[in-house]
Order: structure tokens, then sequence, then C-alpha cells
């Protein structure tokens, strides 16, 4: 059969699609703005049908009805990130949370450490050759439908067809599923003065032709509105959002000083708004790969001039970073910061950066802290660590000594807290305060 016969024949409709999915199965669910949301719907009326199926999946946009309390029975979450969606799920023990980093993910896949019995997908309608793209969402999507028993893809008229290794044949789809629908959006994070202080300070580090991970949320667009005045910056990431169309599209970000993949943009997936997706859609400029690609720290320290920049919970006084819990209480993930954090530490003129407000609550929390909270994990360890930057400065800690980076991260912390991080120091016998800073300014 041409392909086309092939893909009439596997058009099914959405329940009919899940009926493949049975009790103590593992199925995998496109994450991010691809989330097939009608297939999703469709194995909630599955429910009665199943018990213990594991719906395994990243960050997703859509709602997430199978860690309703009523559905323990029937599905139990296992979040590779932990998405506001899922998070109180986890919290509450009705859902699981592997910690894992992106670039390792599909590893899992490949290595049937974690196998796949069905996988939930969202492509585009295929072109004139029978292949279907991923669209907004490779991530680590494309190898868990390689690996997975069954391919089942929701095929929305309205995903955007995108570049790169992006690409499914029907022949490896198992059900389709026809339908027009919007794809879920991610909204703008509101910002505020703070934020905007810090994006200024971290946008002083940026220099001409650097090469940028760009992430999402309200730090990422507190920093980019400040590169307008650059020249030929470049992109790998492993995501992006819709700030970064002003900077395409006035020149800024060209990618012509990249010296890999010169003036291609390198990403795994977006997350965004409608005006993002029609954006890369049939545009050349974005290169899709799996995470596996993007993330792996050799090919991002190959990249000159790479400037990685992350956010975090809290930063102790020796650097070491918390990013994925607020104590014991998990709250996003380890997603692509240590492998950004680690590939930008070893490119060339390379700069990997925290950047995070110096306060929460209105002021009443420091975010520079004596120590971590009490169940707080590491993300970034304090040897990895080079930039901090809030609101009110940079501090350099690579190479440092404690007390170096104590004193550093005391000068970048707010005003209020600065007295109590002192005595801190005191008490660790680092240094005394007015002996130290004399030391310091001599």
């Amino acid at each position: 059969m041409s392909w086309i016969d092939q893909y009439r024949s596997k058009l099914v409709t959405a329940r009919e699609a899940v009926n493949c999915v049975e009790s103590g199965m593992r199925v995998y669910i496109h994450p991010g703005c691809a989330e097939p949301e009608a297939l999703v719907e469709a194995l909630m009326l599955r429910a009665p049908y199943v018990k213990g199926v594991e719906l395994m999946h990243l960050l997703t946009s859509g709602t997430s009805p199978y860690c309703a309390p009523e559905m323990a029975e029937h599905f139990r979450h296992n979040a590779l990130f932990v998405g506001g969606n899922v998070r109180e799920a986890v919290n509450d023990g009705r859902a699981d949370y592997t910690p894992i980093f992106l670039s390792e993910v599909e590893a899992l896949f490949e290595t049937g450490e974690m196998p796949i019995d069905v996988a939930l997908i969202q492509v585009s309608p295929p072109d004139p050759h029978g292949y279907c793209s991923f669209g907004v969402g490779v991530d680590c999507t494309l190898t868990a439908a390689k690996y997975a028993h069954r391919v089942v893809a929701q095929i929305n008229a309205q995903m955007p067809r995108t570049y790169g290794d992006s690409f499914i044949h029907i022949n490896e789809i198992d059900a389709i599923v026809e339908l027009s629908r919007p794809l879920c959006e991610l909204k703008k994070q509101p910002s505020n003065e703070v934020f905007q202080q810090v994006g200024a300070r971290v946008a002083s580090l940026i220099e001409d032709g650097a090469v940028l991970q760009c992430g999402i949320g309200a730090m990422p667009d507190a920093i980019l509105p400040n590169l307008m005045d650059r020249k030929d910056l470049g992109v790998h990431s492993e995501m992006i959002s819709d700030n970064v169309i002003p900077l395409i599209e006035a020149g800024v970000i060209n990618g012509r000083r990249k010296n890999l993949k010169p003036r291609k943009v390198i990403l795994g997936f977006v997350l965004g708004t409608r005006k993002l997706f029609d954006f890369i859609d049939e545009n050349p400029i974005f290169e899709f790969h799996p995470s596996a690609y993007t993330n792996d720290p050799f090919r991002i320290a190959a990249n000159d001039r790479m400037v990685a920049i992350n956010s975090a919970i809290e930063v102790d006084l020796t650097g070491q970073v918390c990013a994925e819990s607020i104590g014991p209480q998990f709250y996003s993930g380890f997603g692509g910061q240590l492998d950004f954090i680690r590939g930008a530490a070893r490119a060339k003129y390379g700069k990997p950066i925290i950047a995070l407000p110096s306060t929460a609550k209105d002021d009443t929390i420091s975010r520079i802290v004596p120590r971590l909270a009490t169940g707080a994990g590491v993300l970034t360890g304090r040897g990895d660590v080079h930039y901090v930057v809030t609101e009110y400065g940079v501090a350099y800690l690579h190479g440092r000594n404690v007390r170096q980076r104590a004193e550093a991260l005391i000068h970048v912390a707010h005003p209020k807290f600065r007295d109590e991080l002192y005595e801190y120091c005191e008490q660790q016998r680092w240094f005394q305060r007015n002996t130290y800073e004399v030391e310091v300014r001599g």
C-alpha cells in the first residue's frame, strides 16, 4: 500500500485509539504545548476499564485530569518535571517524581530501563512523502515514539510544521486521530521592577556574538529586551518562547558568528502562544532536535561564547543552588539547568549564570541564605556555579574560596538581610565582619 492507503486504514476515533491502553501499562504523553488533549480526554473515559496505568511526561501546558484523587486507582502520574498542573498530586503522594537531567531522559527509553507501552503524540498533517512534523515539540518525544510498542498520533491541522530532526513517517504510527484544534498555549508571565533590574544586570554580561540559552518566564522576558543593541547573537537552547521573536525580527539574533550550526536557532521545543507557533511554521531558521542533542553538555560546550541563564529558588553562601524544591516540597525538576551550566562553563568564553531576585514574598524572605532550607535539593553544586546575579549586582564565585564567596553573595543580597548573613559567617568562623571588610578593601 502507498502511505496514503496506510493513513486511511489507521484512522480511528480518539476513544478507539486509546483502547490499546490496558491495566499496568506505561503511557508516554507528548509534553509542553504539544500535549494531545483529545487523546488525554479519551483516556479519561477509559478509566473504569483499567487500573494501575502509569502516565509519564515532562511539563505539560494542558490540564491533568488523571491526577484527580478519584483517578488514583486507575492512573498514576510519573513526573519527569513537576509542572504546576501536577505539583499538588506529587506532593500529596498521588503522583511520583523522577529526578533526572533532561539530557538523560531519552536513554531511559533506549536502554529499556523505562520501557514505553504506548506513546500518545501530536503531530502535523503529513507532507507529500508521508512525513509528519512534531511541530512545537521534538523534546524527548521523537525518541519515545521510536521505542514505544505502540504509537497513537493526534494529527492536528493547526500543528505547525518545523524543520530539523522533527519528523515521523505514517508507517511508524499505529493509530491516527484527525482533528483541527488550537494547541495549548503558555501565556507570558507578569514581570515587575525587580525582574527588570535583574534582567539589566544579566544583559550587561552578554556580549556581541554570544550564543544564548533562552528560558521561559519573567526572568528571560526581562533580560532579552535589553539586548536589542547587540549584534549577531545566536541561540542553542532546550526551548524558546515568544520573547525571542522581536530579536529575530530586528536581526539581533541571526547566528552569523556561531561556530556550531551557524545561522540556525537550535532548540528542542517551544513554550508560548499562537504568535510563536505561527512564527516557527515552515521557518528554516529554526532547527529542532531531541533533548539528548540540544542538552548534551559536550555539544553545548562546542558553542563559543555560550551564555546559559538559569534561575533558582535559593542560593546558599557557599554557592549551592536549589532550583527544584521549596524545602522538601518538589516544585519543578532538573530540566536543562545543569546541562547548560556545565556546557557553558566549558565553552570558549562561556558564561554560566544563575539569576534570581534577592527576595521572595514581598521582601520577607531572602533568597540568598546562610544554608539551604531543610530538605531542599541541590541542583547545581557550588563547584559548578560561576555568576550569581540579583538586582543588587553580580557575584562571581568560580575559583573563589568560601570566605570570598560568602562576601560576594552578601553584597548581592537584599540589604535588610545582610546583617544576619554576616552573623552566620562569623558563627561559622569564616571571617569577622569588620576585620574581613578591611581586608577586602585593603
